[in-house]
């Protein structure tokens, strides 16, 4: 993955020193002037990694970092001068992952920048992982919802009451969508055993219609075919 630095110094010598050090890493580098021109680019740019001067003209390193929290979570490295320690604790507590003191040895602050994407993409691997198995546990087909974790059931974000029988039989024909299933086989597949009277899925379908369909009689969602069994339209 190429990675996108903004380094953020009013310095020109040492903004242009950090790039070609970044640059060198394989990195590919925006740069800006004050925190002002930072926050634009972060508006416009895809950015992984924030360099970020404390002490600059028309908007600081730290109000720069406060303003940036609101809407990203990316790693801020702050470059401090000695004398700001406590502009340097202050950065830290509004939202700043790491420094580096003024002047600095480059290879730490490769090493800073190194070590921080490192953390975010571990970060990111997890949050992504955990959006992922929040999408396995939730079928939606159209307006209808079926959490398969919390067992809750909504239509058009209305909360619907079902028993557990209804609740798998939902479950069943939402897993796969367009797929008709024989009442044999939703028989079998809800309450685990064979099939000898199936009269009791009609039942279940009748109630399922008048909790979830706007009209019971035209249904939406739940679709008969005509000899062959049930399911769930595609929408």
């Amino acid at each position: 993955m190429e990675y996108n630095i903004l380094i953020v110094e009013d310095e020109v010598g040492i903004r242009e020193t950090i790039s070609v050090f970044m640059k060198n890493q394989g990195y590919h580098v925006y740069v800006a002037e004050n925190g002002m021109a930072g926050l634009e680019l972060l508006q416009k740019e895809d950015i992984h990694l924030a360099i970020v001067d404390i002490m600059m003209p028309v908007m600081d390193g730290i109000t720069m970092t406060m303003k940036l929290r609101e809407n990203y979570d990316i790693p801020v490295i702050f470059l401090s001068a000695k004398s700001e320690d406590i502009d340097k604790i202050t950065g830290l507590n509004v939202g700043a992952d790491d420094y580096v003191t003024k002047p600095f040895e480059p290879m730490e602050l490769i090493a800073r920048v190194n070590s921080n994407l490192r953390r975010y993409q571990q970060i990111l691997r997890l949050k992504q992982g955990k959006k992922e198995e929040e999408q396995g546990v939730l079928l939606q087909v159209g307006d209808l919802m079926l959490n398969q974790e919390t067992k809750e059931v909504s239509i058009r974000k209305k909360s619907v009451h079902l028993t557990s029988k209804e609740f798998k039989i939902l479950e069943l024909l939402m897993g796969q969508p367009g797929r008709i299933f024989s009442a044999e086989q939703i028989y079998e597949n809800v309450w685990e055993e064979e099939a000898v009277n199936t009269d009791t899925i009609m039942v279940h379908i009748r109630k399922l219609r008048k909790k979830i369909e706007a009209d019971p009689r035209n249904p939406e969602y739940i679709k008969v075919v005509w000899g062959i069994g049930y399911k769930i339209e595609k929408m």
